[in-house]
This record gives C-alpha cells, structure tokens and sequence, in this order.
C-alpha cells in the first residue's frame, strides 16, 4: 500500500492541466470560481477512475482512433482555458474573459483528458491491495487516491488565490496569468508529443 500511495503521489503532485488550471482560475478569479471549477475536477476525476476500474479507460487508450480524438479535444479546450486565464482582466476586449470556466468546465476537462485516463488505468492495473476482493480493492484505492487528491489541488487552487489577494497591479497580475497559462501550454504540449510517440 505504501507503494501505491508514493505513486499515487507523484502521479498528483506533478503540475498538469488539472492542478495548473484550477491554479490558472484561482489566481485570475479567486476563491469562489475555484471551488466550483476545482469541484468539477473532482467529480470529472472519479468518474473517469470509476470508468478506468470498469476497463473503459483501456478501451479509450486501446483504439488509436479514439485516443487521437481525445488528444485534439483535450488539447482544444486546454488551449481554450489558458487562453481565458492569460487574458482574465485584460482590457483587450475581444479577449477579455468575463466569466470563470465553472463546475461542468471542470467535468468536461477530466472527461476528455487522456492523462486522467491513463492514470485511471495505471492505478486499477497495478498495486493490488487486495486481490481477492476487486469492489473492495477499488474502494480503497478511490478513498487513498481521494485523500492525496484533494489536499493537493486545494493547495494549488490556494497558492492561485494568494497570488489573486495581493493586490498586485494590473499588469503584474496579467503577466503571472499569462505564466500559469503558457505553463499550460508546455504541458499541453508534452501531452501531445506522448501521445504521438505512444502512437
């Protein structure tokens, strides 16, 4: 169990869209829009660990096909919420984002991001914990994989937040938006050359 929680750990630890978006939102609008969109994560990210212990994710990763096609969605959107954060407040109008991404921002995220389901399936695929019991085994690995899960991207989401509080002037606070949003697109683009190479 040990072993799976260190994993499970690295796994969450290391920024990727899900943890660097929900920092994008928090820092560009605050607190509240980070509940409901970190909320969506949450949700977005059991249901597709719920699908991954079920064999589906395996089936997605399987088929070329179907991975491509959630590799260009995912990439699509990822493009979509860094661009919402960098220019968060902007006065460039025609870029200006007026409104947070929100809870189903969050589910739609998870559902169509193939890192999540290639997670899923490294979880429900290694780390027996017990055995002889799958529902029991993955119970346990939901609690534990829920129980890193959230602490960490509450302290993403926060550290967004603090950046959000300290009353930094316009551009200065455009320019860490713009930060966390190319910080995206690097791990947008890792995303894509692995999934290019694994094809």
């Amino acid at each position: 169990m040990l072993t799976f929680l260190t994993a499970i750990f690295f796994l969450l630890i290391t920024p990727g869209p899900g943890v660097l978006s929900l920092a994008g939102v928090g820092s560009a609008f605050g607190y509240r829009a980070g509940w409901a969109y970190g909320t969506g994560l949450f949700v977005g990210s059991n249901m597709v660990m719920v699908a991954a212990a079920a064999g589906l994710a395996a089936l997605f990763l399987a088929n070329e096909n179907l991975r491509f096609a959630f590799t260009v969605l995912s990439t699509a959107y990822l493009l979509y919420l860094a661009a919402r954060i960098a220019f968060a407040g902007s006065k460039i109008a025609f870029i200006e984002s007026s409104a947070p991404p929100g809870f189903w921002g969050g589910i739609a995220l998870q559902a169509i991001n193939p890192k999540a389901y290639a997670v899923g399936t490294f979880v429900f695929s290694n780390f027996p914990i017990w055995p002889t019991n799958f529902g029991v085994e993955v119970v346990l690995k939901l609690v534990l994989l829920n129980a890193i899960w959230i602490p960490i991207h509450i302290a993403w989401m926060a550290a967004g937040v603090t950046i959000n509080r300290l009353d930094l002037q316009r551009r200065t606070q455009m320019a860490i938006n713009i930060a966390m949003a190319l910080a995206m697109l690097i791990v947008v683009g890792l995303a894509v050359a692995s999934s290019l190479f694994a094809g």
